[in-house]
């Protein structure tokens, strides 16, 4: 047996050679008898399949190389800033599992240890920065490693490993519905500079994400059909009709740029640009100048992210119709909409309060009148 333990890894390592080809991974195993008879299942594997007349497919694709290959097909093209989060993902998993470790090595053990160091780490290097959440957790190790699997197995044709991924899946506390009141957003927008406020605007008049509003560019408006095209999550695009108060604020930017709708003025001359020419808003331009604003304000706790959701439970109190909301999100499952079925939930209590407020002002109830009173008049 050749199985041994990697400096600063908890678990064993294989690596034999067959018939002049080397196997190497990892077993996933913390103790060695158990790495051994991982590694005998291993060999036994390959020598039957080459006994046959097969090409191993064990040792046939490393977890290095299937990460490359999904970045390249899949990963780069991410939409809203998935691709860095993807890309992170893929090199934090990569260096703790090891990129010479074969895909068919990879167990639920590997996932839960993985799991289990990224829910130990905080979000800055100070010691006192609250840990990971739950969700990045999933989506930065769970999720990851499973997309690359199932794309080996499903395009690639590869083997994979059986895991319970249920099994490894946090549970993530129900996500928060910030709405921006109206004191909020007038406080907003008298700090916001100016040449940033029609980005502002349109995402509360919309619901449409920080990636969507950035990539928004002319040909994607439809003045005629009065709809706009945006470029959605995952790469799920979808139009939404071009109402009143977004023609508003979109038809004034005509001109300003020839491609990209929403821009900002040049406050100074550096790195080829000039001052006060127009150029393409960028997600960490429109970033800084946003905390400013909201620094500034005295808002608290409100992400651009909220915008949407602003407009979401806007839109729901005043139409009371959750289907309307999910074509506006451009949402491709209703439980996804459904989380703002709250707005409804209050609207209606508040009515039966104001119902029941009424019925306490009426008269109380005539008492019965008894005929023996009448018959002795």
């Amino acid at each position: 047996m050749s199985v041994y333990k990697q400096k600063g890894r908890d678990t064993y390592y294989y690596d034999f050679q067959l018939k002049g080809r080397r196997y190497s991974g990892n077993t996933g195993e913390t103790a060695k008898r158990k790495a051994e008879a991982h590694e005998d299942r291993i060999r036994t594997q390959i020598r039957a399949e080459l006994g046959k007349g097969q090409r191993p497919s064990v040792g046939k694709l490393t977890w290095g190389d299937a990460a490359d290959r999904f970045w390249l097909e899949v990963g780069q093209f991410h939409a809203g800033g998935g691709d860095r989060h993807t890309k992170r993902a893929l090199d934090w998993v990569s260096e703790r599992i090891g990129r010479s470790t074969l895909l068919v090595s990879i167990n639920g053990s590997i996932v839960a240890d993985l799991v289990a160091r990224r829910r130990g780490e905080r979000v800055e290097t100070k010691k006192d920065a609250p840990l990971v959440k739950p969700a990045t957790v999933n989506r930065s190790v769970t999720e990851i490693i499973r997309k690359v699997l199932y794309r080996a197995r499903d395009v690639w044709e590869e083997p994979i490993p059986n895991i319970k991924w249920s099994s490894h899946v946090l549970d993530e506390p129900n996500e928060r519905i910030r709405e921006l009141t109206p004191e909020e957003e007038e406080k907003l927008f008298r700090q916001l500079r100016p040449d940033y406020q029609p980005i502002s605007l349109f995402a509360l008049a919309s619901g449409v994400r920080l990636s969507g509003c950035l990539k928004m560019q002319w040909p994607d408006i439809d003045w005629g059909n009065r709809r706009v095209n945006i470029k959605g999550k995952g790469g799920r695009d979808y139009s939404i009709p071009l109402s009143k108060e977004m023609r508003d604020i979109l038809w004034p930017l005509q001109g300003k740029h020839a491609e990209s709708v929403f821009t900002y003025i040049a406050q100074r001359t550096r790195e080829g640009r000039k001052r006060g020419e127009r150029h393409p808003i960028t997600e960490n331009g429109l970033m800084s100048e946003w905390r400013r604003a909201l620094s500034a304000a005295g808002i608290k706790d409100y992400r651009w992210h909220d915008h949407r959701h602003t407009k979401a439970t806007r839109f729901l109190r005043a139409s009371g119709n959750l289907k309307l909301v999910q074509r506006l999100l451009g949402h491709s499952r209703i439980e996804t909409t459904g989380r703002y079925a709250h707005v409804t939930d209050d609207d209606l209590r508040d009515a039966l309060d104001v119902d029941y407020s009424q019925q306490k002002s009426q008269p109380g109830p005539v008492e019965e009148v008894k005929k023996d009173d009448i018959a002795g008049g």
